[in-house]
């Protein structure tokens, strides 16, 4: 494969963690079966980003629509998203990683919502890397938030000010955006920041998302020209 040492690394990438439950299905497992093995692969690909250097990670964890799933399926995405902040939560802080948690956490149940907080207050001061884990999370549930904190504001909103007002303020906007499983839409992911990121979609499933797939992400978006509306 192409080396990609001396290729422009994205400072922030987001991942739409997309096809669990078919990866599930294609091996006649319960899409739970599915949901654990995406989870395994977290860890390896915010790690290898971060080596990289990478400055930001967003994943796309749990959406506002994902409530209409069935509730077992909703538990164990929950269990699953605490173990894993549970088990990174050394990394976290060895690393000086700061988490954020995109989303409003009041619904999540199942000590999500704890886990969550903790995690946020523990890492709050650091400055180096940060992890954005998008929970309970809908990009226009964001923006209308974003709206409602301004309406004291006097005079008129400026863009600065409903980009200080989402869950990322502070943060580059995304540089790129990963899909897997093969769909093509962003889901309501992002969508302020997003407005100039490169979107990259690959049909491989998220469980078999590996750090071969990441290089060719990383690849294609060293290829990609950059105008943002100029020439």
């Amino acid at each position: 494969m192409e080396n990609i040492a001396n290729a422009p690394v994205p400072r922030h990438v987001g991942f739409i963690m997309d096809g669990n439950g078919r990866w599930a299905k294609k091996r006649n497992k319960p899409r739970t079966f599915g949901h654990k093995k995406g989870a395994d692969v977290i860890e390896e690909i915010v790690s290898d980003c971060f080596g990289r250097g990478v400055e930001a990670v967003s994943l796309y964890a749990f959406s506002t629509e994902n409530w209409s799933r069935p509730k077992e399926e909703i538990d164990e995405i929950f269990s699953l998203l605490k173990k894993f902040l549970k088990k990174y939560s050394g990394k976290l802080i060895k690393e000086k990683i700061r988490l954020i948690i995109s989303g409003d956490t009041e619904r999540l149940t199942g000590g999500l919502k704890e886990e969550c907080l903790l995690r946020v207050k523990e890492t709050s001061g650091f400055t180096g890397h940060t992890l954005n884990i998008a929970i309970n999370y809908g990009g226009r549930a964001e923006i209308v938030r974003a709206a409602n904190a301004l309406k004291g504001k006097s005079g008129e909103i400026t863009e600065e000010d409903i980009s200080g007002a989402l869950y990322t303020a502070g943060l580059p906007d995304p540089d790129l955006i990963v899909r897997t499983s093969g769909e093509q839409r962003l889901s309501n992911f992002l969508l302020w920041q997003s407005a100039y990121a490169e979107l990259y979609f690959t049909d491989t499933l998220w469980p078999d998302f590996k750090k071969d797939e990441l290089t060719k992400a990383f690849l294609w978006y060293a290829e990609r020209r950059r105008r943002f509306g100029g020439i």
